[in-house]
């Protein structure tokens, strides 16, 4: 049946397709314009008051044939209306602090994981991944529960993202260690042979530049992120963090190098001052908020990093 409706479909196809353009010249400077519909109120022979007429007029749109003819004005116009709409829904959520739902378990971004979430952004990985779960059966077999309003307070700006190229993110937290993060990031392919991410082994050769992430901890606060004492503290905080999780990918780091050497490839040196561990420190903040308050509200204990 189909292959009858492919042939008869092309069997009736015009022998050649008129492709009309329409145009029309411009209206000239001396351009009068066509005179209004009479009024429907006038016609009825009722006696109103001025402001009916006047409304009659606005409701029927007769003034917009005219408003179409002049570009600016109507570009002013357009414009106001969209920023009024806006504004609307904008103001009232900067005005009404309840409007932000809070959650208890949602903590700041340590300094480590800002500087984390920098290179994500960075490295433009939002193209593909999203950051948040939509309340669907589907997303939350997938995926995990769904995401919260409050999980995103401290986000600025927020990377909830619009493409899946590849999965959601907002529930990766402890899905895998972080030695499986570190060869995901050097070779992708290697671990998930279908994957198109591109390789980011660039990333075990650039250094953090600590100091600097006291300037990304202060912009967030200036923000109305709560830090306090992390602001003058980031650098220390960053490299304390930034070395635990090095410690723990050392056995992982040598085994790695020693595979390298037989293909040739180039070895991964020291990692606690590398963005390759920045980034695995945001990668496994990820939905730890919400899984560790669920634990803790339930009376269990919080299950261990990378478990």
């Amino acid at each position: 049946l189909c292959l009858y409706n492919i042939v008869m479909t092309w069997s009736a196809r015009p022998s050649k397709y008129d492709e009309p353009v329409q145009s029309a010249p411009p209206l000239s400077k001396d351009y009068v314009d066509a005179p209004l519909p009479p009024s429907r109120l006038r016609e009825s022979g009722g006696h109103f008051p001025g402001i009916a007429y006047k409304l009659e007029h606005l409701f029927t749109a007769n003034w917009h044939r005219r408003w179409e003819r002049l570009g600016l004005f109507f570009t002013v116009m357009v414009v106001l209306a969209v920023v009024s709409a806006s504004l609307f829904e904008i103001i009232p959520t900067f005005l009404i602090k309840s409007n932000v739902p809070t959650i208890a378990a949602v903590k700041p971004y340590t300094p480590l994981e800002l500087r984390g979430r920098d290179v994500y952004i960075s490295n433009g990985c939002y193209n593909c991944h999203s950051q948040m779960v939509r309340p669907l059966y589907a997303e939350t077999k997938r995926y995990g529960d769904y995401s919260k309003p409050g999980e995103f307070i401290y986000d600025h700006p927020f990377q909830w993202g619009s493409r899946r190229i590849g999965p959601d993110l907002q529930r990766l937290h402890g899905r895998f260690p972080d030695s499986w993060h570190l060869e995901h990031m050097m070779y992708p392919r290697e671990l998930v042979e279908q994957s198109i991410m591109p390789p980011y082994r660039f990333l075990a050769d650039q250094v953090v530049d600590f100091d600097d992430i006291k300037n990304t901890v202060q912009a967030m606060a200036t923000l109305g992120v709560p830090y306090g004492d992390e602001i003058e503290n980031a650098p220390a905080l960053a490299r304390a963090q930034a070395q635990q999780i090095a410690a723990g990918l050392e056995e992982t780091r040598l085994r790695l190098n020693g595979a390298y050497a037989e293909v040739g490839r180039p070895p991964l040196p020291n990692l606690e001052d590398k963005e390759i561990v920045a980034l695995i420190a945001y990668l496994q903040r990820l939905g730890k908020d919400l899984a560790v308050g669920s634990v803790a509200a339930s009376g269990g204990a919080p299950a261990e990093e990378g478990k």
